[in-house]
């Protein structure tokens, strides 16, 4: 997404989550403000490269998002666009006659902001509870992108995620069922 001062890019990391309620009380331990459950549905095309989804928010309204990650799972940089799209235009109409609909994600989640890092607690339907960590910086900063990692690698600490919580992949495949993920 391009924010004032240019492109974003952030660190991720995505993990199986045992208790959504827990993680819910250690975000607001760190003194993250909750910004809210959001009830959002993803609609991922297929597309020859990376990622692109169409996502329909309560609290964003419809956006496209288009990006690059790679499929590890620890900390690792998505560089990403957000488009935003009016609401109750063809767009998801179009996207599907032009690339086919791969899989569609349904999921509430619990947003919590602490400095530049987006905390979500994910219940996706079908697949269970899900911690991901999204520490937000200016793409192209270095300096920026060694303190985002810091910061995901010291709540990944924070938050007890073990490294067979971690899970490389995004939604899209743990829905169609191309990658296995740790049961909890």
């Amino acid at each position: 997404m391009s924010g004032p001062d240019g492109p974003r890019a952030n660190i991720e990391i995505k993990a199986r989550l045992r208790d959504v309620d827990a993680a819910a009380r250690t975000a607001q331990e760190l003194g993250a403000r909750g910004m809210g459950a959001d009830r959002q549905v993803d609609t991922y095309f297929r597309v020859p490269t990376g990622r692109m989804k169409l996502r329909e928010s309560l609290f964003t309204g419809e956006q496209l998002i288009l990006y690059l990650r790679p499929d590890e799972p620890g900390p690792k940089r998505a560089d990403y666009e957000v488009i935003p799209v009016p609401k109750g235009g063809r767009a998801k109409e179009l996207l599907t006659a032009l690339f086919g609909v791969e899989v569609v994600v349904e999921k509430v989640r619990r947003l919590h902001v602490v400095g530049d890092t987006r905390i979500h607690l994910d219940t996706v339907a079908g697949l269970g509870d899900f911690l991901e960590l999204e520490a937000v910086y200016l793409h192209g900063d270095p300096t920026a992108e060694r303190a985002a990692r810091l910061d995901v690698d010291r709540l990944v600490n924070v938050f007890g995620v073990r490294p067979a919580d971690l899970v490389s992949h995004s939604y899209r495949e743990l829905k169609m069922g191309t990658f296995p993920f740790p049961p909890i």
